[in-house]
């Protein structure tokens, strides 16, 4: 907590109901949601460059090491503090951290991480049912394996590899509540997101 503030990051791999967790606090609970992934594909849109996880990738490295390796928690703050309404909201809820350093970041400010998982072929289906609504065909089109190979990319550096890249590993290591979401009801998934948060 920071002023009365809640803090929730979200991390986890692709598919699993980040989004989801983040849209049940913010049309329920009274959370600001923000995807800082959205920042980064703003930024790719910016530069003309095509919206994939590999661009993604790249420049949020580039940010890091550019700006601290906290830099997309920092951002998510700098927006909402830019709110004229900040004040109605009890806590931002941000998605989705994929290196360590945001979430020691949150934990500096006193917020919570959370970790969403599910098994892989429930999320590949997922991803493929739901990426042309999302605006993502582009991003998640992918086959199973391809999908699997991505995932691998994210949840362990290269060797060699410094600080700024990604390590979703070293993120799920850091998380205060570990959420699964096998299930395609939203009822259920909801109960156990606000169970876990104590908002039940």
């Amino acid at each position: 907590m920071k002023n009365g503030l809640r803090l929730i990051g979200l991390a986890g791999t692709n598919g699993s109901g980040k989004d989801t967790v983040g849209e049940v606090l913010s049309q329920k609970h009274g959370f600001w949601f923000i995807s800082v992934t959205d920042l980064l594909r703003d930024e790719c849109r910016k530069r003309g460059l095509p919206v994939e996880r590999e661009n993604l990738r790249a420049i949020s490295a580039e940010w890091r090491r550019q700006l601290g390796l906290g830099v997309l928690v920092d951002k998510a703050m700098a927006a909402f503090n830019e709110l004229p309404n900040k004040d109605s909201y009890v806590g931002v809820v941000m998605a989705s951290f994929r290196n360590p350093a945001e979430a020691d970041r949150l934990h500096e400010l006193g917020g919570t991480v959370v970790w969403v998982d599910a098994d892989p072929h429930v999320r590949y289906e997922r991803v493929q049912a739901n990426a042309a609504s999302r605006g993502r065909a582009e991003e998640d089109t992918k086959t199973f394996e391809e999908f699997l190979a991505e995932q691998e990319a994210e949840m362990h550096p290269p060797e060699g590899a410094d600080a700024a890249v990604l390590n979703m590993s070293a993120v799920r290591v850091r998380a205060d509540i570990k959420l699964e979401n096998n299930s395609n009801s939203l009822d259920i998934f909801t109960r156990d997101i606000e169970t876990a948060l104590g908002l039940a």
